[in-house]
């Protein structure tokens, strides 16, 4: 059965990125205890930009702990081992760290249906300039785009709480798009 491993949150803040001062709130943390779950997503949780990211359809963003050595491996390859060679959870700007369920086994309007609350998959994560910037290395976008490694936003269908240990229930939605095929259309652009 998957498991959420950890929950992360972040306060958005100023930080240097390409010599700009850039709001972001990509640099999550892991919270303990249980964490109250609104409509907008989770009690101490910032987006700093709206028009991409947050909101209803976009209020939780999950992301496969099966992925993490990719990044690792990423990292070291790119000479940043050095930067944080744990790479902890929510390093990928993720609020759910899950184990057990990968993009190609998750449908746009399945339901993860936790103990206390249930969440509706929408759609892929996009990967940015801030992504690049968080992860260390210019490519770091595209090599999400490739690799198809993307993870995936929730709507909160019944609001309430999660807390890291948790296990959930996949609940099959429509099955019309998968998560990694809605990633690959929208990648196709950025792939040329």
């Amino acid at each position: 059965m998957p498991q959420l491993i950890s929950i992360q949150t972040a306060r958005a803040r100023r930080v240097n990125i390409h010599g700009r001062a850039l709001l972001t709130a990509f640099h999550k943390q892991a919270v303990t205890g249980a964490v109250t779950l609104v409509p907008l997503g989770l009690m101490g949780d910032e987006q700093a930009d709206p028009s991409v990211h947050g909101g209803l359809a976009k209020a939780v963003y999950a992301y496969p702990s099966e992925h993490y050595p990719l990044w690792q491996a990423a990292r070291a390859g790119a000479g940043l081992a050095d930067i944080d060679p744990t790479l902890p959870w929510g390093s990928l700007g993720e609020n759910l760290s899950l184990s057990g369920l990968l993009e190609q086994e998750v449908w746009v309007g399945d339901v993860l249906r936790f103990p206390n609350c249930a969440l509706r998959v929408t759609q892929p994560r996009e990967p940015c300039f801030k992504f690049n910037a968080a992860m260390g290395f210019n490519t770091a976008a595209k090599t999400m785009a490739q690799q198809g490694r993307c993870g995936f936003y929730l709507a909160v269908q019944e609001p309430g709480s999660l807390q890291a240990g948790e296990c959930f229930e996949l609940v099959p939605g429509s099955r019309g798009l998968s998560i990694s095929e809605a990633f690959k259309a929208k990648m196709r652009k950025h792939l040329r």
